[in-house]
């Protein structure tokens, strides 16, 4: 699809509080000339755990490294970044990490994420790229529980010009989506996408709610939800993932976005998330505005982070 694409150099531009860090922890480790042993090692070891890359990675990425140098693939410090890049680049494989699309009818996507994780302006984003791109998009305020939700996401519909479909504060989630279903297909949309209450696996009756919704969508539009995807706040480091292991736990995941990465030097986690989690990112959040999202590329966004 592509409609969320971006250049290395914007992402590298957004994700520069990141490459800072990783730059300047690496670049004290491989000073020049200096010879690759286990000191060296050891060293490069915490540096890569403490940029949030995740243990198993790390541990990984240390044995192929030292595997590599003693049969002479490798013989100077100055040879470790490239190598870096080149298998982490390989640890994803090849899968579609593009939004599914309906072979007929719209396109529903359900959107899940604790409060304060960055789920409106991402669900902005994703209603905005896809209304540039000629798509029609619904959106369905199903986020009737918290205090100014339905608001904020008026607000964002108005400004990206996509119509939203919504009840008062307090109304059931479930009403709110059968309506948006019914106006999706009555107006020939092409993407219904879904907000829903913040929440944690641990919030019985907001998973509750999340049911009823997916139940919905299923019934008025067959084969719903096509996705479901999950906002992740980036700048939380390893907690996203804890945060991500919780709501996976409870409902059927079929993508991560990660949001807020522009703002923090953690762009690391996207590589920790590999280790932990069997669901891919499918999207990255890279500052406020709606144009400021981008397809997860895993040789762009290694590119950005090491370069």
């Amino acid at each position: 699809m592509g409609l969320f694409s971006k250049t290395v150099g914007f992402i590298k531009d957004r994700l520069e509080k990141t490459r800072n860090k990783i730059t300047k922890s690496l670049s004290d480790v491989l000073s020049f000339g200096r010879k690759i042993d286990e000191d060296l090692l050891d060293e490069l070891e915490e540096v890569l755990i403490s940029d949030d890359l995740g243990y198993e990675t790390t541990m990984k990425l240390i044995e192929e490294l030292r595997e590599s140098y003693k049969n002479k693939e490798i013989e100077t410090s100055e040879q470790i970044i490239p190598f870096l890049k080149e298998k982490i680049k390989n640890y994803w494989p090849q899968r579609d990490r593009e939004l599914a699309k309906s072979d007929s009818g719209p396109t529903v996507v359900l959107v899940a994420g604790v409060n304060g994780s960055g789920k409106t302006t991402s669900i902005a984003k994703l209603g905005f790229n896809l209304s540039s791109a000629g798509h029609k998009v619904v959106v369905a305020a199903c986020d009737t529980f918290r205090a100014a939700a339905v608001d904020q996401l008026s607000i964002w519909s108005e400004r990206i010009g996509v119509e939203i479909i919504k009840h008062k504060q307090g109304a059931d989630p479930a009403a709110v989506a059968y309506d948006a279903c019914h106006a999706a297909i009555a107006r020939d949309a092409d993407y219904l996408i879904v907000d829903t209450a913040g929440r944690l696996h641990t919030q019985k009756h907001l998973m509750k709610e999340l049911e009823k919704i997916k139940a919905v969508t299923s019934k008025k539009i067959p084969g719903s939800p096509h996705e479901v995807i999950l906002v992740v706040d980036g700048t939380t480091g390893q907690n996203a993932i804890a945060q991500a292991k919780e709501f996976t736990g409870a409902i059927d995941v079929t993508g991560i976005f990660l949001a807020k990465l522009d703002g923090s030097a953690r762009g690391g986690i996207v590589i920790a998330i590999k280790d932990k989690l069997d669901i891919p990112v499918k999207f990255v959040g890279l500052g406020e505005k709606p144009e400021d999202i981008a397809e997860f590329e895993p040789e762009e966004f290694v590119e950005a982070l090491f370069s």
